[in-house]
């Protein structure tokens, strides 16, 4: 890290190529020419700084360093070679930002405006970035051009929550962004994105957290979670995590696979299949509703609202075990559903599908209310399994 001196000491670097620019009582440096910071060239800015002219040929080192903060604003981008940042209470900045060679974080965060896609931090040719946490990173929108595997240095609230793409996805400029925040009301979009609203393999979605990460280059995402994530309210088991995207035709959330995953329930990262970012509006966690039980497939959600998507409970692979009984309790250990063979009619309209087939004290034909219900199925010859569902209306 420089020595934070006066920036009008460093202003010997500068080659003005076409100089016109003005420091209003210290408070800003602002550009209307055209500037350039040469090779070897070292300049600290302790004030704001605001470019309506040409500043993006720089190849020297520029830092920012304030005890409070710091706004950079105007016309037009800077471009900057090796960056430092050492502002106390954060530099905000209102105009696109470019890095060419390498970022450090080493105080402060970086504010971005989040309803403003368009203004970011932007990585250039792969230009890297050091010393990023919990108290330093890109507080909205960073973006990646390039054509190595990048992991955007992005947060909200105080936490670092990184979402990484792979090489081809940077080719032709990637953005993203975290959000701490409910999908069902979130801050800075038009539109809500409903966490009761899924489609197929899925049962429930984050209500914690979403990310912004825009491409129209196929790549799989890595989204990280830690403790404020609240994993454990979505999965017992990692391996029923997934990446979800809320998928604007639909207009509800997709499931987006789980390649792999490390970690544990309070930290970790999940990877997805291959997607075009740009198709999905928003992504997060989503739980799968498949649970793979030797060789059946149970479907542990029920949605009996006609769509064709999770109107029963299926268990794939039962016709393979044609002696077989299924039984459905309600959390009291009622019994409201029982059928030998199951296999028979578990996708016809004898199947369970939210309606009470009890006799005791659920009235048979009586729908049954939403929630947490469980099964147990007796298959002659192998083990009984038994486990949770859950009805969605």
């Amino acid at each position: 890290m420089l020595p934070q001196k006066n920036i009008l000491t460093y202003l010997i670097f500068f080659c003005l190529l076409s100089i016109n620019l003005t420091i209003f009582s210290q408070q800003a440096f602002h550009n209307f020419g055209n500037i350039q910071i040469h090779d070897q060239g070292q300049v600290g800015f302790h004030m704001d700084v605001i470019n309506d002219g040409t500043f993006d040929q720089n190849v020297g080192f520029t830092g920012f360093y304030n005890q409070n903060s710091l706004t950079i604003s105007g016309a037009n981008r800077p471009i900057f070679y090796d960056m430092e940042i050492d502002v106390l209470n954060d530099l905000f900045i209102e105009v696109s930002v470019g890095v060419n060679n390498f970022q450090e974080f080493t105080n402060g965060r970086v504010f971005t405006p989040r309803d403003q896609i368009n203004v970011s931090l932007d990585y250039l040719n792969d230009a890297p970035y050091l010393g990023e946490n919990d108290d330093r990173y890109v507080d909205g929108y960073a973006s990646i051009t390039g054509d190595l595997d990048f992991s955007f240095p992005i947060g909200d609230d105080f936490r670092h929550r990184p979402a990484r793409i792979e090489s081809q996805a940077a080719n032709n400029t990637a953005r993203a962004a975290y959000f701490f925040e409910d999908p069902n009301s979130p801050n800075f979009f038009s539109e809500n994105f409903d966490t009761n609203n899924f489609g197929d393999l899925l049962f429930g979605i984050s209500i914690f957290e979403f990310w912004d990460v825009d491409g129209n280059q196929e790549t799989s995402v890595t989204l990280t979670w830690d403790t404020n994530s609240n994993i454990p309210t979505l999965v017992n088991d990692l391996q029923d995590l997934r990446v979800v995207g809320w998928n604007p035709d639909l207009e509800q959330w997709v499931n987006l696979g789980n390649t792999s995953f490390v970690g544990d329930l309070d930290n970790g990262e999940i990877t997805s299949d291959a997607i075009i970012p740009d198709d999905y509006v928003v992504l997060t966690f989503g739980t799968s509703n498949i649970i793979l039980d030797g060789d059946l497939e149970i479907f542990t959600a029920v949605s009996p609202n006609g769509d064709g998507f999770n109107d029963t409970f299926v268990i794939q692979g039962l016709v393979q075990f044609p002696d077989n009984e299924l039984f459905v309790y309600n959390r009291w250990g009622v019994l409201v559903y029982n059928r030998k063979a199951y296999h028979e009619v578990q996708q016809t309209a004898e199947a369970f599908n939210g309606i009470s087939e009890g006799r005791a004290t659920i009235a048979k034909g009586e729908l049954l209310p939403e929630g947490t219900y469980y099964y147990v199925l007796n298959v002659e010859g192998i083990k009984d399994r038994a486990g949770y569902l859950y009805i969605n209306r």
